[in-house]
């Protein structure tokens, strides 16, 4: 690691009033994530942890205060992902910080028209994609596209139990699926 991003971690760290550590491993995830989402586990955050713009999670998951931190610091560190060259890039397939590293996806299943969402997620066959207005759900190879309306949908949970389940939240609260109108795009 560079000295000047020793640094900025050191910088970072105390900004926020969090470990160096946590702040090392919410940068390693970034750049995992190429520096628009991060999925970690570190005790400064409660645990199991996810970001990406607009979706925070935090295993505290009530924690309103630790969920503000971690957005502020993924903020931070996601800026200086996008403007800094990464060290790490010539990392092979045999990286030993990493479990496993699937091979490259194309991840834009959605309408092109729609642009770039906010938040994805997939598990197993049913997977979503918020854009501003839309909300875009693949459930076995069925794609529907939903229009938000009002609605800024900023929390997703995604579970598997008997029946897999996505839950909504927006500004107003719970948005439920099937109260909102589909869209032929």
């Amino acid at each position: 690691m560079p000295l000047n991003e020793q640094g900025f971690i050191a910088r970072v760290a105390i900004r926020h009033s969090v470990s160096q550590d946590a702040v090392r491993t919410i940068l390693r995830a970034l750049r995992s994530g190429g520096g628009t989402m991060a999925q970690f586990s570190h005790p400064d955050f409660g645990g199991m942890s996810q970001w990406s713009p607009g979706m925070t999670m935090v295993g505290d998951m009530f924690n309103n205060s630790l969920k503000s931190k971690l957005d502020a610091v993924c903020t931070e560190l996601a800026a200086y992902v996008a403007q800094t060259p990464s060290a790490d890039r010539g990392r092979s397939r045999d990286d030993p910080e990493v479990s496993y590293r699937a091979g490259r996806q194309r991840s834009d299943w959605w309408p092109a028209n729609l642009g770039t969402p906010s938040a994805v997620g997939a598990q197993n066959e049913l997977r979503y994609a918020v854009f501003p207005r839309r909300l875009v759900i693949e459930d076995a190879g069925r794609v529907e596209i939903y229009d938000t309306g009002n609605h800024r949908i900023f929390g997703v949970a995604q579970a598997q139990s008997a029946d897999q389940t996505l839950t909504f939240t927006s500004q107003d609260g719970l948005v439920r699926v099937k109260d909102l109108p589909k869209v032929a795009e």
